[in-house]
Parts: C-alpha cells; structure tokens; sequence
C-alpha cells in the first residue's frame, strides 16, 4: 500500500533545453544539465538525489522515443524519509516521469509508466523490481493491492476492519545504489534459477528470474519450495563450484549472470534466497485469503504472517539489521505482528497494531527504543513513528 507521506514537485517548462533541480530542504544540492545529455552516473559511493530525478526524466526520453525532452525547472519537497525503506528514491523517479511526460505530451496508462519507471530506475545501478512503483501509481486510498507481474497487474485487497498500521524508523540508513548487498541478492536468486532449470534439463542460461521458471515448470510455491531443498545445498556456494555445476568458467559467470558490482563476491547462498522467495510468496497470497475470508482471528492470522516474514528476511533472505529486530520484538504483546518494510538492512519496520492500542504501542517504542537512541532529544518523533493508512498513488495538480 502507498503511504500518506509523499513527494511534492513543482513543475514549469522552459524555452532553454536544460533541466534545473532545486530541493526546499537545503542540505540537498542544486542541480542543472543540459536536455540534451541527459545521463545519470553509477556511482560506488552515494547517489545525489538528483540522480533519481534524472532517472524519471531519461526514462519518459527513452520510452517516448524522444530526440529531445522541453527544458523544465522543478522544485521538490516531501514528507518521505529518506534512506528509509519507504521508496523516496522510486518516488522521486516517479514524479520525475509523470512531470516530464505531462510536459512532453507522452501518454501512458498507469501500468505503462509503473513499468517504465521500474526499468528507468535500473540506470542508477540497481537490479531492482517493480514493486514500489507499481504502488506508486496504482494506490488505491483505503485499499492494499496484490501485485504481480509479467505482465503488471493489481487487485485491490479490503483490509479486515480494525487494521491500524504503524511504521516505526529504526534510524539505521542504507543506500541502496551504493552497496552491492541489494544486488547480491538478485544474483542468488538468479543462480538458484539457473541451478533449478540446470537441474530440471532446460536450457539455464535462458532463465534469469524465479517466478519465470515456476511458470515454465507449472509448480506451486510449496513444490518450488521442496525442488529448492531437492536440488541445492545450504552451504554457500563458491563460484568455481557454481561454473563447474552449470559447465561454464568464471568469465562466462560474470558475463551470462552476474551484474558488474557483483562479480568480486567469492561465495553465494541460492538455496536460502531461493526458498525465502517461493515461501514469501506464499504468504503474499495466505494473507490475501485471510483479508477476503475474515473472520474474528483475521488480524491475528495477519500478524502472524508478518512476524513469519521478518523471521524470513533475517534467518533466509538476511536483509534485516540488528535495530529492525529489536523493534519487531518489542512489537510483541502489543502489535498483531511486525516486519521490515522495503529492501531492508535498515530503514522503517511496519506493525499491523490494534486500533484502540496504536498509540500505546507508539508510546512504548519511544520510550524503549527511541529513548535510548544517541541524540535522542533532537529526534523529531512525530516524522519517525506514526501511524498510517492506505493512500491514493501519484497524481497531477494543474
């Protein structure tokens, strides 16, 4: 679901071909360049924000087949902490490409440029999906959606009544783009699949995403679960054993499968990401069926589901972080359940909280957790822990 907070950009064209970025917090550098070299730079280090914003802007230039984007000043506010886990990142692509294709005149229907956006994205360097920018655009106010893939689509999910959801930051920040942590994980998932339809005789190299070899193999999450456990071992994988496996030298590895900021990494584990994947979406789905059956124990079984995922995403998937724990554990008791929420290795967890309790549950993570956080006294709470509610996706103001 989209979250109330959001980024606000002001937008206006310009008879000059260049591209003026202004931010209201003044911490964030100005920026400008030229439309018609128009380029974002990976970078090892961390990514201005005004990367994201070219993102938005070049991938509205790619997909329009543009010579030439109008000149446009934007100025940029917003509510969204940044290097928290709630996509500031993929909603400034966002409002970076609907400004820029409002302005041109290119016309997309929403699922056109969700998915636009997610590949846009990928300029910065990350293999990501397309998941926060799909919400992005189809949010929908009082409703959570299903999203799936291949193609894009969303159904709308009611949430049971009483739901109160609250997000906690845990104030340890993480930069995606400049980390190969996040890619890392893509590339295991994408060695499991190679591995898996190795294993199944199919040609591997063909394959590259989880979700393409369950639908070539038309297995369940439950019998994609047990062909993991079948097929690989727990044990890391070297990638010499890797290339002997599939029948390939290290070279063709980093060639055929590996994306550059990976290629360093000396050992991978297939088999835990690969099973958290299929296991995680079978949850996705359960927790979709406990919304649609309800029922007095819904929110329970809800709950349940998200402190199964958290365990996941630390024990399988080890995209969590120390203070994220610490704040899903101090959710028991009080909380239905308790998970990280966006890529992980920090930024915000999510708890699914008793209406009548939210704010006695934000009482006591201020006082246990917060409270003893270096700088406690200038930490502006009402930003960092607060309650929320499905909200609508992204919009135009004229």
């Amino acid at each position: 679901m989209a979250v109330q907070q959001d980024i606000l950009m002001a937008v206006r064209t310009t008879n000059k071909p260049s591209l003026s970025l202004a931010n209201i917090e003044r911490s964030y550098d100005d920026f400008s360049c030229s439309t018609e070299e128009l380029r974002v730079e990976k970078r090892s280090d961390s990514v201005p924000w005004s990367s994201y914003v070219l993102c938005g802007v070049l991938g509205v230039k790619e997909h329009g087949r543009l010579s030439s984007v109008a000149g446009l000043q934007m100025a940029v506010s917003g509510t969204i902490p940044p290097s928290s886990g709630l996509s500031s990142s993929s909603a400034l692509v966002c409002a970076a490409a609907l400004a820029t294709a409002h302005a041109n005149k290119v016309t997309m229907t929403k699922s056109e440029i969700a998915s636009m956006c997610a590949r846009a994205e990928r300029h910065i360097g990350t293999e990501g999906g397309g998941m926060d920018q799909a919400i992005c655009f189809l949010a929908k106010k009082g409703t959570a959606k299903l999203i799936e893939f291949s193609p894009l689509r969303a159904q709308d999910v009611r949430l049971p009544p009483g739901a109160v959801f609250v997000i906690a930051n845990s104030l340890a920040e993480k930069n995606k783009a400049a980390s190969s942590d996040f890619n890392c994980r893509v590339m295991e998932c994408r060695l499991a699949t190679q591995l898996l339809a190795k294993s199944r005789g199919l040609e591997w190299s063909k394959y590259r995403r989880l979700g393409d070899l369950q639908k070539e193999l038309r297995l369940q999450f439950d019998e994609m679960a047990r062909l993991v456990r079948s097929v690989l071992h727990e044990e890391p994988y070297s990638k010499k054993e890797i290339c002997v496996e599939l029948g390939i030298t290290e070279s063709q590895l980093d060639e055929i499968t590996l994306s550059p900021n990976t290629r360093h990494i000396a050992e991978f584990r297939p088999y835990q990401r690969a099973l958290h994947v299929f296991q995680e979406a079978g949850r996705v789905f359960a927790f979709r069926a406990v919304c649609e059956a309800g029922g007095e124990d819904a929110l329970s079984q809800m709950g349940q589901l998200m402190n199964d995922s958290h365990a996941s995403c630390r024990d399988l998937y080890q995209c969590s972080h120390e203070l994220l724990d610490t704040i899903c554990r101090l959710s028991e008791g009080l909380a239905y359940g308790a998970r990280l929420t966006g890529a992980g290795w920090g930024g915000c967890a999510v708890a699914l909280v008793p209406g009548e309790r939210a704010d006695e549950y934000i009482n006591k993570l201020k006082a246990e957790f917060y409270a003893r956080r270096p700088n406690a006294e200038s930490l502006n709470l009402d930003t960092i822990v607060f309650r929320t509610e499905p909200g609508d996706g992204a919009v135009i103001f004229i």
